[in-house]
């Protein structure tokens, strides 16, 4: 009994040190948040250039307008 028992722990010790599957997981999510942060970054100074550049077609409008 004592043996089986050993031999149960044994072989599920083996395979949790084997099993690569959870590391694999967290190399994806890792993966797929550092891609999500690039990419906040890039919207957030896209969205500023797109503001900046709203803004000065506002201006001249406005300008034109009054003219």
């Amino acid at each position: 009994m004592l043996n089986a028992l050993s031999a149960s722990l044994s072989l599920t010790v083996r395979r949790a040190l084997t099993d690569r599957s959870g590391a694999t997981a967290i190399e994806y999510a890792l993966l797929a948040s550092l891609i999500a942060v690039a990419a906040i970054g890039g919207f957030q100074a896209a969205g500023v250039s797109v503001s900046d550049m709203m803004s000065g077609v506002s201006t001249k409008v406005s300008a034109a307008l009054t003219n």
